[in-house]
Formats: structure tokens, sequence, C-alpha cells
């Protein structure tokens, strides 16, 4: 269908351009030459307008596309100078035996004198048609410049789309399991925690669903479902989890889906991986006109191994970096017994 569409408009550019380089031709000549009708004038440019087609076609679909691009410059000066005096002559022996006799009886030059005029050729037929033909394929060179530019575009687009399903596609399978874990372990504990539980995962994974599937949320909705992701940790670590919260909205931005999410549900995965003591969990998140910062500390077991390239950390860096395309923050600190990620967008 693409296929299709870009051969249209491509014969909607060139009719367009011959069109208005024979309104342009005529225009010209109507306005210096007072010897001859309106008439004659439109036949000699429909004249000159074939031949500047024939010609800009042999030199740009073929000469250029088959000699000049593949490095053959002397074939490609030879059958130049060989296509432009062919197309002048040719272009002479139609004005001499099909034009002007439809004007008066003009006296018809010999077939000699019109191979070997090479002045009168090369004034009055390689320059017309040269220069017609020269601006067609100086523009075309400009439109599929402009082209292949934006068919590179999208296919970038598409490509950074596909990455960005296929990341989200990633991420959710390994959200879900690390949630099924814990409600797998209350199970064995409080079949009424094991309930609740299950009403928070299902209303998460709506917004996975549904909300996840949009290029942008408000903060506000992000913040809403991280709410029910702590409440359903919350059901499971009880006293232990020591949970805390600096919220400053000033501005409704919005962000991409998941992003706070899921790294929420990164620091709960590490911070509870010590089976003793503490989990404490800060996190900051504020907003203004055109910025969006989202911090998140969490406590770790300090001889566990560095979770800096974990599988969630590294995907939503990667999906970051499709959506802001480098217009972003993204900071990942590590102490001796805190890790922080910080992400900020605009």
């Amino acid at each position: 269908m693409r296929i299709n569409t870009e051969k249209k408009r491509d014969l909607v550019f060139q009719f367009i351009f011959w069109i208005s380089l024979f309104l342009f031709g005529f225009a010209k000549d109507y306005a210096e030459n007072s010897q001859l009708t309106t008439f004659e004038l439109f036949i000699y440019g429909i004249r000159y307008l074939i031949f500047q087609i024939i010609g800009a076609g042999f030199i740009y679909f073929v000469l250029i596309k088959k000699f000049f691009f593949l490095k053959k410059y002397l074939l490609f000066v030879i059958y130049l100078v060989a296509g432009l005096y062919t197309l002048s002559v040719a272009c002479r022996l139609f004005t001499v035996y099909i034009t002007e006799p439809l004007f008066a009886n003009y006296s018809k030059e010999g077939l000699t004198e019109i191979f070997t005029d090479l002045e009168y050729l090369i004034f009055h037929y390689s320059f017309p048609l040269g220069t017609g033909i020269f601006i067609f394929i100086s523009v075309t060179f400009m439109y599929q410049l402009k082209s292949e530019k934006e068919k590179a575009d999208l296919l970038q687009k598409e490509k950074s789309e596909l990455e960005l399903k296929s990341l989200k596609a990633q991420l959710n399978p390994h959200f879900l399991f690390n949630t099924l874990n814990n409600i797998y372990s209350l199970s064995f504990e409080d079949s009424v925690k094991t309930r609740e539980s299950l009403s928070r995962l299902a209303d998460i994974l709506d917004y996975i669903l549904y909300k996840g599937q949009i290029d942008f949320v408000p903060v506000s909705e992000e913040l809403k479902i991280i709410e029910d992701y702590i409440a359903l940790e919350s059901l499971r670590y009880d006293e232990r989890l020591k949970i805390t919260k600096t919220i400053e909205l000033s501005s409704p931005n919005i962000i991409p889906p998941l992003i706070y999410l899921s790294l929420v549900e990164n620091a709960f995965k590490h911070g509870a991986a010590n089976p003793v003591g503490d989990i404490k969990i800060h996190i900051v998140l504020k907003t203004e006109r055109g910025k969006s910062i989202f911090k998140i500390e969490n406590s770790f077991n300090p001889h566990e191994k560095s979770i800096k390239e974990g599988i969630g950390l590294k995907n939503i860096r990667e999906q970051v970096n499709l959506i802001y395309d480098n217009n972003y923050e993204f900071n990942i600190f590590e102490n001796e017994n805190t890790f922080i990620v910080e992400i900020t967008t605009n």
C-alpha cells in the first residue's frame, strides 16, 4: 500500500513540475516574442516539453542511476554528451518536419545541415532542453532527499515503537512474577490478606493492561497505582516496612506509564531481599511546569551483589531513552546500605 502511495505521489510531483515549467516558459516566450501567435507559442512549448521529459527520464533514470551512482563517470559523460546531441537532433527534426508545417510553408533544412550544424543545435536546442532537464533533476534530487528522510524518520519511529513494546512485554511479566510470588507467600499465612492483595493486584493489572499501552498518563494516575502497590506490599511485610514519602505536585505533568511503578517494584524487590531488619523505602515525587522528578531510596543488604544492571532497571532506562531521546536524566547511586534511583523528565 505504501509503495503504491509513493508511486502516486511521485507521479503527481512530476506532473505538477512539468506543467509548472511549461507555463513558466510559455509566459516568458509570450512576453518576449511578439511575432508568433499564442497557438504557435503553445505548440513550440509543447514540443520542448515532450523532449525535455524524454531527456530528463533518460538522464535521471538511466545515466545517473546506472552510471553516475555506480561511479562510472567517464561512461556517464560520454553517454550524456551523446544523449544531448541525439535529443537535440530529434527535437530539430520534429520541429522541421512536424511542428513548422502546421503554421506555414517553411523551407525545410536538409538532413546533413540538421545533423552537422552543431552551433545551432547547441544554442537553440541543447541549452533550452538541458535547462529544463537540469531543473527537473535538481528538484527531483531535493524531493527524493526529503522523501528518504521522511521514510527514514518513519522507519526509526516504527523501530522505536517495536522496541518499546518489546521492553514493556519484558517488564510487565517481570513485575507480575514478583508480585505473584508475594501473594503466594501470603497464602500460607492469612487468607484475608490474600483476598485483599488479589484485589489490589487486579487494580494494578487493570492499569498495566489499559493505561500501560498508551504513551503518557498524568503523574497523579501513576501515583495512585503506586499507592495500591505499596498497600499490597504492606500486607506482607507489616511493621517491617518503613515507607516515607515526599510528594509535591505543583504541575499536572504527564509521564510514560509504568516507569515510576516499576522503580517502586524494583525497590521492594531488593529492599526486602534481607529477611531480617526493617525495609526502608523513601519516595520523592515533585512536579513543576515542564519538569518531573522521581526519586526512590531503598535499604539493601550490603553483601548483596550490585543491582545497578538488573533486568528491571535496564529495561526502564531503555524505555526512557527511547521515549525522551536523551532529553532526560537517569541517575543511580549506591551507598553503603542505601540504593537510590532518580529520574528527571521534561
